[in-house]
């Protein structure tokens, strides 16, 4: 690679690294291409890139970006992984290649510009996805106003039920 080369890739990944939700240094010596081009495939499907890059290519596209605290975890043959998006699908493909492929090693992430540990990232994997959170979220939502309305129209129903017992009563003393 030229030097024109290099610094096009460093332009390019250091607006990417302005951008990102979620990025996340994977170690990946000894997988085969065959086992790299199904994580990539399966990453693409979660709406997430792969990159091989150059350590030192890395440190200096990080400059002055929030990645720049990853800068200490940049040591060996390093993956990275981003997205923009949703960042629990990524998150919960990542883990669960690496249960499958043990050269796989995640060795750390950054999420809202704060540095997550490999247990922390594997706590995130845990977590349902946003469209789950929302929709427990919405049916908290829906049942509060749901009570509400079910204890106000006790009180009327109560009355209801006591003058209807009390016209059976009066007919059947007739």
């Amino acid at each position: 690679m030229d030097r024109k080369e290099k610094e096009q890739v460093i332009a390019e990944l250091h607006e990417k690294l302005k951008e990102f939700k979620l990025a996340v240094l994977a170690g990946y010596s000894g997988m085969d291409v065959a086992r790299i081009t199904a994580l990539r495939v399966a990453l693409r499907k979660s709406g997430s890139d792969i990159h091989v890059i150059k350590n030192t290519l890395l440190r200096i596209a990080s400059q002055g970006t929030d990645f720049s605290a990853m800068n200490e975890h940049v040591k060996g043959p390093l993956a990275l992984i981003m997205t923009d998006r949703d960042v629990a699908e990524p998150i919960k493909v990542l883990v669960e290649f690496a249960k499958k492929n043990a050269e796989l090693e995640i060795k750390a992430a950054m999420l809202a510009g704060k540095v997550l540990s490999r247990e922390q990232v594997n706590a995130v994997a845990t977590l349902p996805s946003r469209e789950v959170l929302l929709s427990r979220l919405l049916s908290v939502l829906i049942g509060v106003p749901t009570g509400l309305v079910s204890v106000l129209s006790a009180l009327p129903r109560g009355m209801v039920q006591v003058l209807d017992a009390y016209r059976m009563k009066k007919e059947s003393a007739q």
